[in-house]
């Protein structure tokens, strides 16, 4: 009997030919901001290997929404390269999405060359002043998302997932910790979610039923007075309220704050001191194990949260977090998540899909050492995987 999660499934309008998605993890293989045949092998590789979905990690809406230099603009000039992208995908038998995110306070302003923009005046981790968003603002990146998302489409995109976690934009304007705003997009829970709800009616409205809408929503930031459950599930029914979405996936933690919070198991703290900027380096050695927490791995770690929104919500949801056995994918689909994703095992394993249909493992090779997580500014890959070409990307420093 063929295990459920390796059945074909419909996502809103598509059908994808099983149930599992490899998650947006950062390529670092786009130095000039435009899909390198890198990147485009990068996806050629997980979608041979077997995944339902690939996606494209954090495509940025305007230039300042970038996480820095490196990131890519949605725009014209990048749908070129983006179309040879989703064709190499769809040739390989998957589907694609593009994830569309504005890092907000995340974002490096020196790098980018333009403040980085936050629910409200604060410092950012990087040591510089962000800048409270304006109404104005506000008008323009809800645009930006509703233009952006229309170019996915026109590159040939099978869906589209709107970031609303890790303390990006959006979903600092959901943490009642960096949103201080006393007008109408600050104070109850109804007024922080103004802004993401109207990004993801925006959205919807630019793409119709061509593709998949979908979400990834922090179920908690992992920091002290920040989104947590009895928030995040509550902006959870509001989503599915609204009608706009045809999924939601379930994530956490805090980029600007406790980033293991998404991933758990080892710290590799020397290996991030190693990318940083000399003059940095000092500082991170003294405040990096405040910055980056220890957290154990388990198996499925976000899945007692995600129970929370299963029992909440009629709408699918993807499950996220330490995914590695073919028994808790099962399992996920025995409670009533529709799909699940997976990003350290496919890093390791980018076949690890095919090579569960075949009978050949049951479990991922992933040691959960997170030694991948520096490499992004070289190319993300897992440092153990055997055969791979590292992608000729600039350190930092």
């Amino acid at each position: 009997m063929t295990p459920r999660v390796f059945e074909p499934a419909k996502l809103g309008p598509i059908t994808l030919r099983n149930r599992t998605i490899k998650a947006a993890t950062f390529e670092g293989v786009m130095p000039d901001g435009r899909a390198s045949d890198a990147l485009i092998d990068f996806h050629r590789r997980v979608a041979e290997g077997g995944v339902g979905m690939t996606t494209v990690a954090y495509l940025a809406v305007s230039p300042e929404g970038r996480t820095d230099r490196r990131c890519m603009i949605l725009g014209p000039d990048t749908l070129p390269g983006l179309r040879r992208l989703t064709d190499t995908v769809h040739d390989a038998g998957a589907a694609v999405a593009a994830q569309l995110g504005h890092a907000g306070p995340v974002a490096n302003p020196k790098s980018n060359g333009a403040p980085a923009l936050a629910p409200s005046r604060g410092l950012s981790p990087l040591g510089s002043v962000t800048r409270a968003v304006t109404e104005t603002d506000i008008l323009r990146i809800t645009d930006a998302y509703r233009d952006a998302a229309g170019l996915a489409v026109e590159a040939g995109f099978d869906a589209i997932e709107i970031h609303l976690g890790h303390n990006y934009l959006l979903s600092a304007f959901l943490s009642p910790k960096l949103n201080r705003r006393t007008d109408g997009w600050g104070g109850s829970l109804v007024n922080r979610a103004k802004f993401p709800r109207q990004v993801v009616g925006a959205v919807r409205e630019a793409v119709g039923a061509q593709v998949a809408v979908t979400a990834k929503l922090n179920m908690a930031d992992g920091v002290p007075a920040g989104l947590w459950l009895d928030e995040s599930v509550e902006v959870a029914r509001m989503l599915e309220s609204d009608g706009a979405l045809d999924a939601l996936e379930l994530t956490g933690g805090s980029s600007l704050a406790n980033p293991m919070y998404l991933f758990r198991g080892e710290v590799p703290r020397r290996e991030f001191a190693a990318t940083l900027p000399k003059a940095v380096r000092v500082g991170f050695r003294l405040m990096g194990r405040r910055f980056l927490k220890e957290y154990p791995f388990e198996e499925a770690f976000f899945l007692p949260y995600a129970r929370q929104f299963r029992s909440a919500l009629e709408m699918p949801l993807i499950l996220l977090g330490g995914i590695n056995r073919l028994d808790t994918m099962e399992q996920s689909m025995t409670e009533g998540f529709s799909f699940v994703a997976m990003a350290r095992a496919l890093l390791r394993e980018p076949d690890l899909v095919n090579k569960m249909q075949r009978g050949e493992s049951d479990e991922s090779l992933c040691v959960h050492c997170n030694k991948c997580m520096p490499t992004i500014y070289r190319g993300t890959h897992c440092v153990l995987e055997t055969g791979r070409h590292e992608a000729s990307v600039p350190v930092r420093g």
